[in-house]
């Protein structure tokens, strides 16, 4: 099992496999049945509160804490992710942000590795 993860807006990649789009915001631009997305797990990102926090105090070590606290609070979701990943050799977390070393997808990526 291949976990990877990268910017929604990047071109899809042969190595890529299910891309699941781990943002609770439909990206910027992006048209539904666009091959960039793959399957969309929207309640597995942050909630917004924690999303407008994380942008207006871009603590990210808090960030972590709050995100992986909301995850255990709510385990469904992340266990629908890991359902994916069981059932696919390479699955590819993709996010909107610009940040692509601290970002939600990185979270889901070291929790689920």
């Amino acid at each position: 099992m291949a976990l990877r993860s990268r910017r929604v807006y990047d071109d899809v990649e042969d190595e890529d496999g299910q891309r699941v789009l781990v943002e609770r915001l439909w990206p910027r631009g992006m048209k539904k049945g666009d091959p960039r997305i793959g399957i969309w797990l929207k309640d597995v990102a942050p909630s917004t509160e924690l999303r407008k926090e994380f942008h207006t105090r871009g603590d990210y070590r808090d960030f972590v804490k709050a995100y992986r606290k909301e995850l255990r609070d709510n385990p469904a979701p992340l266990e629908e992710l890991r359902r994916i990943v069981r059932e696919n050799t390479t699955v590819t977390l993709v996010y909107s942000a610009k940040d692509t070393e601290h970002n939600s997808a990185t979270v889901l990526r070291d929790l689920l590795a």
